[in-house]
């Protein structure tokens, strides 16, 4: 039953986010505007952590399965993928890399802010020793 509740929370997001994509006339997917809708219901404590942590777990554990049909997909339609085969790749190899070192620049930068704050919370407690 807490997975039924749990996954239920989810999907009214969900059916929000496509709620919003009929509403607002933007070139963003619909899953896009529910990840922004749970990630700010969680952020602002609307949605607490523990209601939806398990399901979501879950949902991450078979993530791999829903790609089955895109791959499936993506041989149905080799034909026309063929020709096209070179741009594709590339342009599928610089998008990665790009993200990665996107990724990448952005977590260091991060991790770094992290480490002063927390090097500077030490520096005050010492002094105030």
């Amino acid at each position: 039953m807490k997975f039924l509740k749990q996954f239920l929370i989810i999907l009214v997001i969900t059916f929000m986010g496509e709620g919003l994509k009929y509403l607002l006339p933007l070139p963003i997917p619909a899953s896009i505007y529910g990840m922004v809708l749970l990630f700010l219901a969680l952020m602002t404590g609307i949605v607490k952590l523990e209601s939806v942590r398990d399901a979501g777990k879950f949902l991450i554990e078979i993530m791999p399965v829903m790609f089955i049909p895109a791959g499936v997909g993506l041989m149905v339609s080799w034909g026309v993928l063929k020709p096209m085969l070179l741009p594709v790749s590339l342009i599928t190899v610089v998008s990665l890399i790009t993200a990665a070192a996107a990724t990448g620049l952005v977590s260091q930068t991060v991790i770094r802010k992290e480490q002063k704050k927390t090097e500077k919370a030490e520096g005050k407690e010492q002094a105030d020793e």
